[in-house]
């Protein structure tokens, strides 16, 4: 009874070895960009194949963390979904590390002219290195390019895929919107993006207007519709069909899902996901923040994962 006890416990030991021996890794490294070293964590998959795979820069909001996005913290961010996917799906994910600017915070430098709390640095450089390395190295496939970015990284998205070289072929943006004001580049090229936004957001409306908390505002966006029609046009999507789609409800709030997109894989094409009563958080099934977190930012939405989702979008696509 005893050794059958101990051949137990170490076919347990010996599954929980080989599980870990097959999880993806999580690698931080640097590059100098600017002149300043810049940090990302690089998630390399178990068992990855030989040869070029698709890449996907992730952006935290602003306070974050490339560490947190990945499931650091006691809170992970629903973002961190994006490690199993790239150990399932076999692609690369690097989350990037934003710099603190004058508010002592960090964050992004996205199209935003009027916000004086955007760090003084060369994120689009940054992101060009991480992805011109990773080519480079033989790893990365420059026709699968993909960003995805909450809040500050969301709208620092949008200065990827107007800006970045190599560009992204698509993007997925939750909770953040296009500046009023912004001094990034014109459109150039199709985009296929996807925009997550809730209808309740204290912090980016959904109509558009001033960005912040209270009186404290540091800048302005245009609305989720008008940010929509930005794309459509540039994509030269603006008079294909809608197609509308409600995700089941699973949770106990008053949140609804409600997806409306516009033209066909494999792109490009341009999706709204409007998170109906919904606040300034990704919606998740699995990564769910408390009440007081939901009480500062507006209800949280439980009838899908965002990073999943994301990929649903992304998988398809690819640069011509």
């Amino acid at each position: 009874m005893r050794l059958r006890n101990r051949v137990g416990v170490l076919a347990i030991v010996s599954t929980l070895a080989v599980a870990t021996a097959r999880a993806a890794q999580q690698n931080h490294l640097t590059i100098e960009i600017a002149g300043q070293t810049r940090e990302y964590i690089l998630v390399t998959p178990a068992a990855m194949p030989t040869g070029p795979r698709p890449l996907v820069l992730v952006l935290h909001g602003h306070l974050g963390t490339a560490a947190n996005t990945l499931g650091a913290g006691m809170a992970p961010s629903p973002l961190s979904a994006w490690v199993a996917i790239a150990d399932r799906e076999k692609v690369w994910v690097a989350a990037l590390q934003g710099l603190k600017g004058p508010d002592g915070h960090t964050g992004w430098r996205d199209c935003r002219s009027d916000d004086s709390g955007n760090p003084d640095s060369d994120d689009v450089g940054f992101a060009a290195g991480v992805v011109r390395t990773l080519l480079a190295q033989g790893r990365a496939d420059p026709k699968r390019l993909y960003v995805m970015g909450m809040s500050n990284g969301a709208m620092m998205s949008y200065r990827l895929a107007l800006e970045m070289s190599p560009a992204p072929v698509a993007i997925a943006a939750v909770s953040g919107l296009l500046a009023l004001h912004s001094d990034c580049a014109a459109p150039s090229h199709p985009v296929s993006v996807l925009l997550v936004q809730g209808t309740a957001d204290p912090l980016v409306p959904y109509a558009g207007g001033e960005v912040g908390f209270g009186h404290r505002k540091s800048s302005s966006v245009i609305g989720a519709e008008a940010t929509r029609d930005f794309w459509l046009k540039a994509d030269a999507l603006s008079g294909a069909s809608p197609l509308s789609y409600s995700f089941q409800h699973l949770g106990a709030d008053d949140t609804r899902a409600i997806r409306i997109s516009y033209g066909n894989d494999p792109g490009p094409q341009v999706e709204l996901l409007t998170i109906e009563h919904g606040g300034h958080v990704e919606p998740s099934l699995k990564y769910h923040y408390g009440r007081l977190y939901s009480h500062i930012v507006g209800e949280q939405n439980r009838d899908l994962e965002s990073a999943e989702e994301a990929w649903r979008f992304f998988a398809p696509k690819s640069a011509r």
